[in-house]
C-alpha cells in the first residue's frame, strides 16, 4: 500500500508556518464559494433551465406556481447532494488513513455492498417498495457490514491489510448474492437497477431527514479523530510512542466511517469514486494533515457530487443520466491518471 514516509508525515502534520496557513485558509474559502455557486447551479438548471429570478421566487415565496415546484424539488436533492456528498468525502478521508492507503474508499470495507445487498433483501423477502424503507435496510445492511469486517480484521487486533482483505472479500460475497438475485427475479432487477448506480433523482425532505442525525454524528467524529489518525498514518509503533490509542481511535474511525457511508449510500445508493477521488486530490495540496484533509473533502466531495448530478440533467435532456454514472464515467480515467502520476514520481 501506498503511504508517505513518517519523516514525511511529522514535518506535514507539524504546524503550518502562517503564510502557508493562510494560504490553506483562502483555499477552503474559495472552495466554500465555489460549492455555493455549484449549489445554485443545481437548483437553476435541470431538464428545463429557470431564470434566476424565478429561482429567487421559488426559494422564498411559495404560490404554488409550477416554478416554485420545480425550485421545492431541485433543493431537496440540492440538500441531499450536499450531505451525501460531504458525507462520502469525509468518510473516504477517513479511511484512506485508517488502511494508511491514499487509494482507499468507502467501498473497501464493504460499506456499499452491504447497503446493496440489504435493499435487494428488502425488496425480495419483505415487499419493500418505498425509498423511506430502502433507508432503514440500508443501513442496518451497512453497519452490519462494518461491524462483520472489524470482527474478522481482529478486532482489537486490527491491522490495515486485515481490514482491507476483510472488506474485500465480504463485498465479493455480497457482490455475488446481488447479482445472482437479480437475475433470478426480473422484478428485483427492475426496482434496483437506478438504486444500485446511484441517484440523487428521488430526493425528499423526508429521507434527508431520516438520515441526518447519521450524517451528523459521523460527521462530528470524524473531524474529532483527525490528530489520533494522524498519528495512525504514521504507523503503530510512532502511533504508540505519540501517545494514540489504537485500538479507540480505529474502533472510532470505523464507526464515523460506516455512519457517514452507510447513511449517503442507504439515501442515494452506492455512488462510485467520490470517497476516493476528492480527498485523494486534496491530499496532493494540503499534504497528509487530517486537520485540513477533512475539511477540505467536505466541502469539495459536494462540489463534485452536484456537478456530476447537473452535467447529467444537462447531457441527456430531456431525460437524466444518474449521477452515480457521471462520477463513475468521470472518475476512471483520473483515477488511472493520478495512479500513472503518482507511479512516475516514485521512479
Amino acid at each position: 500500500m501506498l503511504v508517505d514516509s513518517p519523516t514525511e508525515q511529522c514535518a506535514e502534520t507539524a504546524p503550518a508556518p502562517p503564510t502557508r496557513r493562510a494560504v490553506r485558509v483562502l483555499g477552503l474559502l474559495l472552495s466554500v464559494a465555489i460549492l455555493v455557486l455549484v449549489a445554485l447551479a443545481s437548483i437553476a438548471i435541470g431538464a428545463k433551465a429557470l431564470p434566476l429570478d424565478q429561482v429567487w421566487h421559488g426559494l422564498f415565496h411559495d404560490t404554488g406556481s409550477y416554478g416554485d415546484v420545480v425550485v421545492d424539488e431541485r433543493l431537496a436533492r440540492t440538500v441531499l447532494g450536499l450531505l451525501a456528498g460531504a458525507a462520502l468525502g469525509l468518510s473516504g478521508a477517513v479511511l484512506q488513513a485508517l488502511t494508511r492507503n491514499p487509494l482507499a474508499d468507502p467501498g473497501l470495507l464493504g460499506i456499499n455492498a452491504g447497503a446493496s445487498a440489504a435493499v435487494v433483501t428488502a425488496t425480495t423477502y419483505f415487499g419493500v417498495t418505498s425509498l423511506s424503507g430502502y433507508v432503514w435496510f440500508a443501513f442496518a445492511g451497512a453497519a452490519a457490514v462494518g461491524a462483520l469486517v472489524w470482527f474478522l480484521g481482529g478486532s482489537r487486533g486490527a491491522t490495515p491489510v486485515r481490514l482491507a482483505l476483510a472488506g474485500t472479500a465480504i463485498s465479493a460475497a455480497l457482490y455475488g448474492y446481488l447479482q445472482a438475485m437479480m437475475i433470478l427475479d426480473d422484478a428485483v432487477l427492475g426496482k434496483m437497477r437506478f438504486w444500485t448506480v446511484g441517484s440523487l433523482s428521488s430526493a425528499s425532505n423526508a429521507t434527508t431527514l431520516q438520515v441526518l442525525p447519521f450524517l451528523a454524528v459521523g460527521a462530528v467524529l470524524a473531524l474529532a479523530l483527525a490528530r489520533p489518525l494522524n498519528a495512525v498514518e504514521m504507523g503503530d509503533d510512532t502511533a504508540r510512542a505519540l501517545g494514540a490509542n489504537l485500538n479507540r481511535t480505529r474502533a472510532l474511525a470505523m464507526l464515523a466511517a460506516v455512519l457517514l457511508a452507510g447513511a449517503a449510500t442507504a439515501a442515494c445508493g452506492p455512488i462510485v469514486f467520490v470517497g476516493l477521488m476528492v480527498p485523494h486530490v486534496v491530499r496532493s495540496f494540503t499534504g497528509p494533515d487530517l486537520r485540513w484533509i477533512l475539511p477540505y473533502a467536505t466541502v469539495l466531495s459536494p462540489v463534485l457530487l452536484l456537478g456530476a448530478d447537473v452535467a447529467g440533467r444537462v447531457v441527456a435532456r430531456p431525460a437524466e443520466l444518474q449521477v452515480g454514472i457521471v462520477t463513475a464515467l468521470v472518475g476512471g480515467p483520473v483515477f488511472i491518471f493520478l495512479v500513472r502520476r503518482r507511479r512516475t514520481a516514485q521512479l
